[in-house]
């Protein structure tokens, strides 16, 4: 007796049913109902073709419903768990039709977003609009900084050719697709405290502070640069940063040096005086102790003059774009 599995079907091709046999009647011919009033009888082949359109149809279908709801993502273990009448295989080929069609894409292993019709061309969505909620499927803590939180703040006069995501140990690779790179930045906390909710057209994106941006900006320079690119950005940054973010919580977040190096820029380069000053009484209050650090953290110390305030070993001259 040949065994057979009845297909679930989505509503505009109710009452057609496809059978699809065993391996053991893959040469044979079967009986197929396509209506009530109709049947016919076609080979094995032929069934495996219409069976697989409809599996495209009803996935293509589930998609359009996320759509609807908003959703530009999902995973393949919550596709599975709503179509469960499907098997592994068919819906992985289905998948991959899809993929192929650039209705959707894999981001990473088990995971796929939805491309809009306004981003075929691209192939992808802008990671904007995608890392929330890839972390939150990740069950990770993260947050968007350096040149990229500092765009959203309003201090960036050049797009960023990378994306960069701040989250916890263990370390993440980066990802690359269509031309797009997502790094991933290890760091030991996060504190959410120091971020603040950015409203996508897709939700929201948790993105650095100004402060927590700038602190970043200095401490990891070579990712973005160097330290002109950062004081560059720092020129438009300060100008979101008030006394009350420089609070004894960041304060003791962040490292002395890169406070050092940041109250150095703020008042000899960037002559922010205020923002200066109040860095340095809060310094203090917390009993930060200062040492000689070069500015350029890779360059020299030896024979180099030092800025008596900020121990700051001078061993490089800074130059923006302004």
């Amino acid at each position: 007796m040949i065994s057979a599995k009845q297909l679930i079907l989505p509503q505009k091709l109710k009452g057609i049913h496809y059978f699809l046999p065993n391996e053991e009647g893959k040469n044979k011919i079967f009986e197929v109902n396509l209506c009530d009033k109709y049947q016919k009888t076609v080979p094995f082949a032929k069934i495996y073709f219409l069976v697989s359109e409809i599996v495209d149809i009803n996935i293509q279908t589930w998609i359009e419903k996320l759509q609807a709801l908003g959703k530009n993502a999902f995973a393949l273990e919550f596709l599975e768990k709503e179509l469960p009448s499907y098997t592994d295989i068919g819906v992985k080929r289905a998948l991959s039709r899809l993929t192929s069609k650039g209705s959707i894409i894999s981001i990473i292993k088990g995971y796929y977003l939805i491309i809009p019709p306004q981003y075929h061309s691209k192939g992808i969505l802008p990671p904007y609009l995608y890392v929330d909620g890839l972390m939150k499927y990740l069950n990770r803590p993260y947050y968007v900084g350096l040149l990229n939180a500092a765009a959203f703040h309003g201090a960036a006069h050049q797009q960023p050719q990378e994306f960069f995501v701040f989250t916890i140990m263990p370390a993440m690779r980066p990802i690359s697709k269509k031309g797009q790179k997502i790094n991933y930045i290890s760091i030991s906390e996060i504190n959410p405290k120091f971020l603040v909710d950015i409203k996508t057209e897709m939700g929201y994106l948790k993105v650095s502070n100004p402060l927590l941006t700038a602190t970043d900006l200095i401490q990891f320079e070579k990712k973005i640069g160097g330290l002109n690119r950062a004081t560059t950005i720092l020129e438009e940054l300060s100008e979101k940063i008030s006394p009350e973010q420089i609070n004894s919580e960041i304060v003791n977040h962040v490292p002395v040096s890169t406070w050092q190096r940041l109250g150095y820029i703020w008042e000899k380069v960037l002559e922010q005086e205020a923002l200066a000053e109040d860095l340095f009484q809060k310094l203090a209050e917390q009993q930060k102790k200062l040492f000689r650090i070069p500015l350029k953290a890779s360059g020299t110390k030896n024979k180099l003059p030092t800025d008596n305030r900020w121990k700051i070993i001078i061993n490089t001259t800074i130059e923006t774009d302004f």
